[in-house]
């Protein structure tokens, strides 16, 4: 038994020291950036589960819904990576940083959105914020953006 947890354990180390190094190095930005897919995951998953997610007729839990949200999130690691690829051919440190601080920024906004579903009383500043960017998105999708 010992010998196969120390296999798991090494083979795990590995892989997780071979995704590190594909985005240069873990960092804290990098941490957020997981934590708030998770954090935002996990609140849809609970509207859904009381009923009261925007994204099917019924509010319901749907599979398909839950798969493509981990198929965004997995496209969302990519570009990061990509945004590293990018760092290391133009010799510079800030492009994945900013897609890293980008996309901590839309998950944040998911969360806030999960958050007021889920009827979690939230500073009345978040409320503003979801109001106008809700109103924006609106307005982008009906083709009225000025």
């Amino acid at each position: 038994m010992e010998r196969w947890r120390t296999i798991f354990c090494g083979g795990a180390g590995a892989v997780g020291g071979a995704i590190a190094a594909a985005f240069g190095g873990w960092s804290n930005d990098l941490t957020v950036l997981v934590a708030f897919m998770v954090i935002d995951y996990v609140t849809g998953m609970l509207a859904a589960a009381l009923n009261r997610s925007e994204k099917t007729e019924g509010g319901g839990l749907s599979s398909s819904v839950g798969w493509a949200g981990l198929v965004k999130k997995i496209g969302t690691l990519l570009l990061v990576l990509v945004a590293h690829g990018l760092d290391v051919t133009m010799r510079v440190d800030y492009v994945q940083t900013a897609a890293i601080v980008a996309f901590i920024a839309n998950e944040t906004l998911s969360i806030l959105e999960n958050a007021a579903l889920l009827g979690i009383p939230m500073p009345e500043i978040f409320k503003r914020a979801l109001e106008v960017l809700k109103g924006k998105s609106k307005e982008a999708s009906d083709g009225k953006n000025e």
